[in-house]
Formats: structure tokens, C-alpha cells, sequence
């Protein structure tokens, strides 16, 4: 982490933060997220200029998941995963709530029939067959 992290008085936008942290991969996408009401800081819908400092309450929603963390540190650049973890501290009910939720969509992903990937000639052509308009 860097020196920008261990001082007590850090703070940095939110959107930077969040990508920063690698909740989003762009910084676009955390201020269409922010935008889009999906993320909240101490229980309220903010804007992606809010300043965070450590000891921030954030609620995210990215789909199917949901976080519910506290900042605990500040980085103005995007580091490996290892040390964006460091970043910030999970509740225990949301993260064994994510757990759950990435191992059932793997099972479930894993044993789904039909889910072969991209037809091939042959699929291709009984699917244009089955669309194709006829003229009268």
C-alpha cells in the first residue's frame, strides 16, 4: 500500500476508490453504477465525486452480488487484487452470502444442460431452416 493509505486524513472519490479497489474495472462503469443508485455510502445514494475516508460504511450491488464493507484504506492507484483486499474489511454475513452464492452459480453453471458454447455449421443452418420466412 502506499503512503497515501497509512495516513489518517486520506480520502479520495468514490468512483476512484471503487476502482481502485476493483469492485469495477473501469472508473466509467463505477460512476454508472454510483449513477444507477447501486452503490451507497452510510446508508444514502451519493454522487461519484463523494469524498470517502477510512471508516466509510459502503453498500454495493454488481448483479446478483452485494457487499457491505468499511474502508479501511485509501489507494490513488489500482494494485493487484492481493492488495486491494487490504483496502477494505467485509462484513461476515455478506461475504460467506457472496461465498455461497459464487459456489452455487458454479455448480449450477457446471451441470446446465445445453450450455455448449457456439452452435456449430450444422446448428447454424437448422436454426436459419427454423427462422427463415416463408414466401408466399
Amino acid at each position: 500500500m502506499s503512503a497515501n493509505a497509512a495516513s489518517g486524513d486520506a480520502e479520495l472519490r468514490l468512483d476512484k476508490w471503487l476502482w481502485a479497489a476493483r469492485f469495477f474495472k473501469t472508473r466509467r462503469q463505477a460512476v454508472e453504477a454510483i449513477n444507477g443508485g447501486k452503490v451507497q455510502v452510510d446508508g444514502q445514494c451519493t454522487k461519484p465525486g463523494k469524498v470517502i475516508r477510512t471508516g466509510t460504511r459502503l453498500v454495493i450491488h454488481k448483479g446478483s452480488l452485494h457487499w457491505e464493507l468499511v474502508v479501511k484504506g485509501i489507494s490513488r492507484q489500482r494494485r493487484p487484487a492481493s492488495e486491494a483486499t487490504l483496502l477494505y474489511e467485509e462484513r461476515e454475513e455478506s461475504r460467506l452470502r457472496c461465498q455461497a452464492l459464487v459456489r452455487e452459480r458454479r455448480e449450477s453453471g457446471a451441470s446446465a444442460p445445453g450450455t455448449q458454447g457456439r452452435p456449430n455449421k450444422r446448428d447454424r443452418r437448422m436454426i436459419q431452416r427454423f427462422t427463415r420466412k416463408v414466401d408466399t
